[in-house]
């Protein structure tokens, strides 16, 4: 039905404008997961986002979503470079959201985090045009910072208030988990049933088998796969030192590892692999097209997680984790609750923080295939059964319909 004006809400299709900061569209699954399922169900949809590598065009129509994208000056790494970044990201997206409001409309905002700045511009539309906001919470920023920092202190007590701005200005919340969810109505203050729990589940569709390269594994026997960002809450040390124990106290140089993606602190761990000397036991991949992400992750023998013990990720789930999952990989990692959650019996656990430990349960695992088999089949149907996309996306309508934005499709 075609609409007629901006305030006939009975016969109007919902639009709703996302924005997110730290990655472009459509390169962050979540987001693109969550937009294309609104779409489906009926909505207009538009979305806020930086340019990045391979998504450098400002505006797109990408499977009818309407792409607006900024550049920003740089990524931050330190208190005042993240100043700078989202200073910026905030100036463009309060300028972009005018575009959109113009050209297409929106009867929602839904922002998802980092920063938890971006109430500001939920809050501003709330108050003069009466849009609704939801706050999708991807991470526990105060937790992020104090492993990003190793402290508390000011700024973090300044996380832990503009999380909690962020609730206040919320009609509802997404959570990506359990754990999430607590933080939301604990210390943000929600109303629980205004706080959704919607996971981050993948899409098999995209997660798909391709025919394996063993050009990666260079001559070697095993491949281990890696996929994320290379940041300093990662844990990549502790994997390139449990790589190092592995070759020179093992005594294993028949495993090779491929870690794909990008991030602050690539060039910093290819520095730490060449003082280890296990450079030649570790290929940095950077950011990668999708096919290139599944030929590795296919090749793999095992996939490994190590995110390091903190606050933060104990309570997070991991893409990774689920992803590995989906391609029926067995899967190494530290011991977290929400990685022991997701991946239950498909995975082995390290003792946490012990790279020595990493080292041991990696080479146990992969000297044993019939191990491997049934551990990785037991991921791929966690996942088919329980935690595939399409589980989520009638609890992400549920919360669309808590809105009470009335349409007729």
């Amino acid at each position: 039905m075609k609409t007629t004006s901006f305030r006939n809400r009975a016969v109007q299709q919902p639009r709703v404008l996302i924005i997110v900061e730290n990655l472009p569209s459509p390169f962050d699954r979540r987001v693109w997961q969550e937009a294309t399922a609104l779409y489906a169900n009926g909505w207009v949809v538009s979305i806020i986002c930086p340019t990045g590598k391979g998504f450098e065009r400002t505006h797109e129509l990408l499977e009818g979503i309407h792409i607006y994208r900024y550049k920003l000056p740089l990524e931050g790494d330190g208190p005042l470079s993240y100043l700078v970044e989202y200073f910026a990201a905030i100036s463009h997206t309060f300028r972009l959201a005018w575009k959109v409001r113009k050209n297409h409309g929106f009867d929602v905002i839904h922002a998802c985090n980092p920063p938890d700045l971006l109430f500001l511009v939920g809050g501003f539309f709330k108050l003069l045009f009466k849009s609704k906001f939801v706050f999708d919470h991807h991470d526990i920023n105060p937790e992020l910072f104090e492993a990003k920092f190793g402290k508390r202190g000011t700024l973090w007590r300044l996380m832990v208030l503009l999380e909690r701005l962020s609730f206040k200005v919320a009609d509802v919340s997404l959570a990506t988990n359990e754990s999430y969810r607590r933080i939301a109505i604990e210390r943000g203050g929600m109303d629980p049933d205004k706080v959704y729990v919607v996971r981050s589940g993948p899409k098999l569709e995209r997660l798909r088998a391709v025919p394996k390269n063993d050009d990666l594994k260079l001559g070697r026997r095993y491949l281990v796969g890696y996929v994320g960002v290379m940041g300093k809450q990662e844990g990549l040390d502790y994997l390139l030192k449990a790589v190092h124990y592995l070759v020179y106290r093992l005594g294993r140089s028949d495993i090779q590892f491929c870690l794909v993606g990008g991030g602050t602190s690539l060039e910093q761990l290819k520095q730490m692999a060449i003082a280890l000397k296990v450079d030649e036991y570790v290929t940095f991949t950077g950011r990668v097209p999708d096919q290139q992400l599944l030929e590795v992750l296919n090749t793999a023998d095992i996939c490994v997680n190590p995110d390091v013990f903190n606050e933060m990720n104990d309570k997070s789930t991991m893409n990774k984790v689920m992803e590995y999952m989906a391609l029926g990989k067995p899967i190494v990692q530290f011991d977290l609750a929400e990685g022991r959650f997701s991946a239950g019996e498909s995975s082995v656990y390290a003792s946490p923080n012990d790279p020595e430990d990493l080292a041991i349960q990696m080479a146990s695992l992969l000297d044993n295939a019939q191990r491997r088999s049934a551990m990785g089949e037991l991921g791929r149907a966690r996942i088919e059964n329980e935690l595939e996309w399409k589980y989520e996306v009638p609890k992400l309508l549920a919360a669309y319909q808590a809105l009470n934005i009335v349409h007729v499709r």
